[in-house]
């Protein structure tokens, strides 16, 4: 019994902990006229005019920044950006640097490293893609498995038409894919 009631305390303090750690909400003018500085992890809302904080939340503003590995729903009104986000990107733009995991949905998304998963807008691009591209031009460097839909797909990693039907071309239109 007093084994038991050990462990249920440390795990209530480490739970605790934790949340200390971590803010539920964070309201922000910009990074630096915020309530909690942009080094401090939000898990839980966060609205903005200019906001940039490492976050596992919903993300409501003009401009919404992730820093390090964050994760959640953001939606900007001009622009999401982010070192490295797994979830669904709302916004006018939706930039990511390293990875993205999830969806982009904007006039214009851009994902300089990988992304996985799906990106609808007038113009997408990927460093690498592993998914689906749906816009009016969309651009992936490199692909791993990947079908693009619009009126301009380019994959420049791909051979015209030798390696069909893995991949089709360097560009087409309507859709193109590798696998």
């Amino acid at each position: 019994m007093k084994k038991t009631l050990v462990l249920a305390c440390l795990v209530i303090f480490m739970a605790a902990g934790q949340a200390l750690a971590s803010k539920p909400i964070q309201l922000s003018l910009t990074p630096d006229i915020a309530i909690y500085s942009r080094t401090t992890r939000i898990e839980g809302l966060s609205l903005n005019i200019w906001g940039e904080n490492p976050q596992t939340s919903l993300a409501l503003g003009i401009v919404n920044g992730f820093t390090g590995t964050s994760k959640g729903f953001a939606l900007g009104l001009l622009l999401n950006y982010a070192d490295s986000y797994k979830g669904f990107q709302l916004g006018s733009v939706n930039y990511t640097k390293a990875s993205m995991l999830g969806w982009q949905m904007g006039f214009v998304d851009y994902v300089e490293g990988s992304m996985n998963g799906l990106q609808t807008g007038l113009v997408n691009y990927t460093g690498n893609l592993k998914g689906l591209q749906l816009g009016v031009v969309n651009y992936a460097a490199a692909a791993t498995t990947g079908v693009q839909i619009g009126i301009l797909n380019l994959m420049p990693q791909n051979r015209w038409f030798t390696e069909f039907p893995n991949e089709v071309a360097p560009g087409m239109v309507l859709v193109n894919w590798r696998f």
